[in-house]
């Protein structure tokens, strides 16, 4: 599917976002670049999801790899892992780095909505971090992951929730103050709360298994799983057994 084709057949994606990462692409492994952020993150997102649902041998989907930190750290636990992102050049980099890497990764240009019925029920786990608060309707992503996930499946979505804590976190120190990310990375307005992430698992009929939060360590450059939810957090799903 060819980068034009795929955005003139979505209508859930936002064109000035994926610009955006586009035109980063080639920073997405460079632990000291404008992603460094997510570097501290993943080991916690992904000690997260293995704790919760241990990955080895199984199908695992990543609904908006970007460039393929979470999907090779899944690969590295045993998953059999499928990326599928809307920035193209995302996706390339993504692939590049496997020649690095010696990983296996399938890696496809591909809108969640058209792929939910192109493999539905075919994962055991499909995540989605990072990404609902960068679509116009992140209640669609919520149910094409439902649709892609086996009766019986896991299901994690981190998101940023809408609290004046994670404005002035997320937005305000992160990146006004202290560069640790690229100015206008983030819309308030489209933070997720708690609560109504909550709405769109109960719609998409799922249910919510645990939610946490994730605190930043700046001086040990890393991020920890955390009771408070009020910046950003993960919320595990089950998709309900046959």
């Amino acid at each position: 599917m060819g980068e034009a084709t795929a955005e003139m057949k979505s209508n859930n994606v936002d064109v000035a976002e994926l610009q955006r990462f586009d035109a980063l692409a080639a920073r997405w492994w460079d632990p000291e670049g404008e992603f460094k952020t997510l570097h501290w993150l993943n080991p916690a997102r992904l000690s997260y999801i293995d704790l919760h649902s241990p990955v080895a041998e199984l199908k695992v989907l990543d609904i908006g790899c970007g460039g393929g930190l979470l999907c090779e750290a899944l690969a590295l636990r045993g998953a059999h892992v499928t990326g599928i992102d809307m920035a193209a050049a995302s996706l390339k980099t993504a692939q590049l780095h496997l020649a690095e890497s010696g990983l296996q990764v399938e890696y496809l240009l591909a809108e969640a909505d058209t792929f939910a019925a192109e493999r539905a029920g075919q994962y055991d786990i499909v995540c989605c971090l990072e990404l609902l608060e960068h679509v116009p309707r992140p209640e669609d992503v919520v149910h094409a992951a439902a649709k892609l996930t086996r009766p019986g499946g896991d299901l994690y979505f981190s998101t940023l929730n809408r609290h004046p804590l994670s404005w002035l976190m997320a937005v305000v120190g992160a990146e006004y103050l202290f560069n640790l990310l690229p100015r206008g990375t983030h819309d308030y307005q489209r933070f997720i709360r708690p609560s109504e992430l909550g709405r769109m698992l109960r719609t998409a009929r799922l249910q919510l298994a645990d939610i946490s939060g994730f605190r930043l360590q700046p001086l040990e450059r890393r991020f920890q799983l955390h009771s408070d939810v009020r910046i950003n957090y993960i919320a595990h799903a089950r998709k309900a057994g046959v």
